[in-house]
């Protein structure tokens, strides 16, 4: 018999050992090879370092990289596209100082075929491929070593590192996806200007490349300031591929002779907002076939298209999410990294002919009984702009009850972003409160993707109203409906996430408490402190700069801090470049002098999104505390309480 206990103290199988320590990894960019399959693994307990991980076929995983060689890039800070393979050697960026290394085998002592840069990571290196005969690299590189803004550009080396880069096109503002044909002489990439970012607009171009690794002959392909192209890919026999979006939806087309034509137009993306390098939704099968990672409302599938007959089929998988939107092929099978929603992400290697799947790789070793797994239920609510959507996850633990006439908490999580969406996988940050009975919705907020650009466009000069409205109207939504506590609702999320968090605390009554990951605080000193990629995106969300400089501080959270009244508790890396400290500490300082119930919690070395087993651990624990103490429930978890400031007095 289940036992009776209040919602949010019940005790659960999901801890946060079992989410921050004991071999739980985050899995991430698939690559295949004649003789194995390769992908990353992201590791809390190795201070989030990012290691390469290969595994022979019939054989054991094995590390490609040393014990404390990161395989990250900085360029655009988001990085991605951090190694690349030709044969059985592998190219790596390591985290430590940006420089592109070679590895022959793994186990092998890297060797560096970039130069030792003025300055750690002054030179940065993304997203490479190597020409057919393994002689030549291209890539995209980054360079702060100059005065401004940083140089982005497309570069030509060596592979083995005898001459140093030297830049094969420039003067975009922004490059990505160099791609090789496979008789090595023709190169594609995209390109893009401010103050675009790649998910508004960007050019797909083709050029002649030369031995010497020069470009001639130019071309534009597709592509403008309102269409987003994406993900140019040779196929095995020549065709040029790509994403792009002139219906409003990110679709396959191909190039041949000068003649652009449509795979198959669907409401559907084929892509999503490439705020990462490296980033593969298609390949390409042995038969001719394209096996593509498809996303309608948020829910992504993988699909068969036909590229001859435009037939596109889907293949009978329980996978609702491919969680770093990666696939490779080897021997007429899929490898792409795929979640359900009682599965958490895992390496799979599908058999498209069957529908089969072979597990190689999981984010977690133990697995969890499905019992105690709350599953997402789709929702519509009437939202700012038309029909908005989310994901609800009721309370799921089969050994315990709430008392007759409670409700639970609710958890109102938005995603960062603000370009994402939340996808119906499995996530145990949800399942960790769900287990202990607190409720939670994932909202897909106007100007979420995975419902089309007219969508997206929403937000477009509304961040901060659109994103903000979307929330609370998912809040009542469900409190109307009598399924949560309408006086315990916390509002939560992580950097555009955080936000709309800090922002909805000071403009709307809708929410009891917030929690906020490295939010942004203030728009006008982030337009002057944040990263060149992103420096120009808030025109699309907020309006022209500075010719609209009123409405930046109009829709800042810090503006309207004085506002908060309600308790507070923010979470912060000491490293974050894209959102600095400084912007979590000036809403401490206004919640401090007016009283207000708060907590701030910094970490040294964490940027931008925690990795490191400590601080991912201690935000788990400081946001139930804060929770408990808030919404008077005792966690079960033998925890450490946050300290919240102001706490005693508001009560008194």
């Amino acid at each position: 018999m289940a036992t009776a206990a209040s919602y949010g103290s019940w005790e659960s199988p999901i801890t946060v050992e079992l989410l921050t320590g004991g071999g739980a990894v985050a899995l991430g960019a698939v690559d295949a090879s004649e003789h194995g399959i390769y992908w990353t693994e992201s590791r809390p307990y190795e201070r989030g370092r990012t290691a390469l991980v290969f595994r022979p076929h019939g054989g054991e995983p094995v590390d490609v990289v040393p014990e404390g060689f990161n395989v990250r890039s900085r360029v655009h800070e988001y990085g991605g596209g951090a190694y690349w393979r030709h044969g059985d050697s592998v190219w790596c960026s390591n985290f430590a100082d940006a420089r592109i290394y070679r590895l022959d085998r793994p186990g092998a002592e890297p060797q560096p075929v970039t130069p030792e840069p003025p300055t750690p990571n002054a030179i940065r290196y993304a997203d490479g491929r190597v020409t057919p005969d393994g002689r030549l690299i291209v890539c995209v590189r980054e360079r702060h070593d100059v005065d401004g803004e940083p140089v982005n550009e497309l570069v030509a080396f060596p592979a083995d590192g005898s001459a140093e880069p030297r830049a094969i096109a420039s003067g975009r503002d922004f490059y990505s996806t160099p791609r090789i044909s496979p008789d090595g002489r023709l190169l594609a990439w995209t390109s893009w200007d401010h103050p675009l970012l790649p998910f508004e607009g960007t050019e797909l171009f083709v050029a002649e490349l030369a031995e010497a690794g020069s470009l001639a002959n130019e071309r534009r392909v597709a592509g403008s300031n309102r269409q987003s192209v994406a993900q140019p890919v040779w196929s095995p026999d020549g065709i040029l591929y790509f994403v792009n979006d002139p219906t409003g939806w990110w679709n396959l087309y191909a190039e041949a002779d000068g003649v652009v034509r449509a795979l198959h137009e669907t409401e559907a993306e084929f892509a999503p907002p490439q705020w990462i390098f490296g980033v593969s939704n298609y390949v390409f099968l042995p038969d001719g076939r394209i096996a593509c990672i498809v996303t309608r409302s948020a829910i992504e599938s993988l699909e068969i298209l036909d590229p001859r007959t435009g037939l596109l089929e889907s293949l009978d998988l329980p996978f609702t999410a491919y969680t770093s939107w990666s696939i490779a092929q080897s021997d007429g099978r899929v490898v792409t990294i795929a979640a359900s929603e009682t599965e958490g992400s895992a390496v799979v290697i599908i058999d498209v002919a069957t529908g089969e799947y072979e597990v190689v790789k999981r984010e977690l070793k133990q697995e969890i009984d499905v019992r105690h797994l709350s599953r997402p239920e789709p929702i519509a609510f009437a939202g700012d702009g038309g029909e908005s959507y989310g994901f609800f996850y009721p309370p799921t633990n089969p050994e315990f009850q709430a008392p007759e006439g409670e409700l639970p908490p609710l958890v109102v999580r938005v995603h960062g972003g603000p370009t994402a969406h939340d996808s119906a996988a499995l996530d145990l940050h949800v399942q960790f409160l769900t287990s202990r009975g607190i409720a939670l919705v994932d909202v897909n907020y106007g100007g979420s993707t995975g419902y089309g650009r007219a969508y997206r466009d929403r937000l477009r000069r509304r961040w901060g109203e659109v994103d903000v409205e979307d929330a609370a109207a998912a809040a009542k939504f469900l409190a109307d409906s009598g399924r949560v506590d309408p006086d315990r609702i916390l509002i939560t999320g992580g950097s555009a996430g955080g936000y709309t968090t800090l922002l909805a605390m000071g403009v709307s009554d809708a929410f009891a408490a917030g929690i906020s990951e490295f939010g942004v605080a203030d728009l006008v000193s982030f337009h002057a402190d944040t990263h060149k990629f992103e420096s120009r995106y808030d025109e699309y969300l907020v309006g022209r700069w500075p010719e609209e400089k009123d409405l930046y501080r109009e829709r800042s959270p810090v503006t309207h801090a004085d506002k908060i009244s309600r308790p507070l508790l923010l979470l912060q890396g000491l490293d974050d470049k894209v959102v600095p400290p400084s912007q979590a500490e000036a809403i401490v300082a206004e919640l401090e002098r007016n009283g207000v119930p708060y907590a701030y919690v910094a970490f040294e070395g964490e940027g931008h999104g925690f990795r490191g087993a400590y601080a991912m651990a201690r935000t788990l624990e400081n946001s139930l505390s804060f929770m408990g103490q808030l919404f008077g429930f005792e966690p079960a978890d033998a925890i450490d309480a946050v300290e919240i400031e102001n706490l005693e007095a508001s009560r008194t």
